[in-house]
């Protein structure tokens, strides 16, 4: 009893006196995860997203909406870990936001940056991001009903998170499957048969601040 009563009571801390308070932001920003794991974790983000949804269109806005605050809290994390002072500094235009996205963001969440980055001809407020082979992609197999599913409307979701959290308001982002024959028909389908576009639609008032910063050279 007596050995009992000695023993210390309340939280405990290390023989070191280090707590998870005085870890290093950036200790694990290089650690991989498990491809496995990782293809486990988002089958049963789907399976719980596709829980009394009314279609396609609906189960794509459920996984849209599950990225999006990780896109909000995913800008504040790689702000803060920029070594480069310039680098922490918030977006103030739209295209060092693409760029922000097509790189930083990219090469923390799958490991190389994405593909491509365009801007529409058609119109002027819409951007689009080109990954060749999506990471949410690969371990999904669909059923011929679902076929016209792009599973990386997760990644949308997240891209949206890090645009508005910037405070470049979009009318919202999507992910399309890209039909392309890269190579002709004998190529098997093509190069990148997985190949998605993630269409970003910014708001007019997003566009109008453009106009103002750049006629002022901001």
């Amino acid at each position: 009893m007596s050995g009992a009563q000695n023993q210390p009571t309340g939280l405990r801390y290390p023989s070191n006196k280090k707590t998870i308070y005085d870890r290093n932001l950036n200790r694990t920003k290089n650690a991989e995860l498990s491809r496995a794991a990782f293809a486990y974790l988002f089958v049963e983000m789907i399976s719980y997203a596709q829980q009394r949804v009314r279609g396609i269109a609906d189960l794509e806005k459920r996984l849209n909406n599950q990225g999006y605050p990780l896109g909000l809290r995913l800008l504040d994390l790689l702000l803060s870990r920029s070594s480069n002072p310039l680098s922490s500094i918030r977006p103030t235009r739209i295209l060092p936001l693409l760029q922000f996205i097509a790189q930083t963001l990219w090469r923390h969440l799958f490991g190389r940056p994405a593909d491509a980055l365009e801007r529409s001809e058609s119109d002027a407020s819409q951007f689009m991001l080109y990954d060749n082979e999506p990471l949410v992609n690969q371990y999904i197999s669909l059923p011929r009903e679902m076929s016209q599913l792009n599973c990386a409307a997760f990644v949308a979701g997240i891209i949206e998170g890090v645009c508005d959290g910037a405070g470049f308001a979009t009318e919202g982002v999507s992910a399309h499957s890209v039909a392309e024959q890269e190579g002709g028909a004998s190529a098997g389908g093509g190069m990148w048969p997985g190949k998605t576009v993630f269409l970003i639609k910014f708001k007019q008032e997003v566009l109008e601040r453009e106009e103002i910063l750049g006629r002022g050279g901001g």
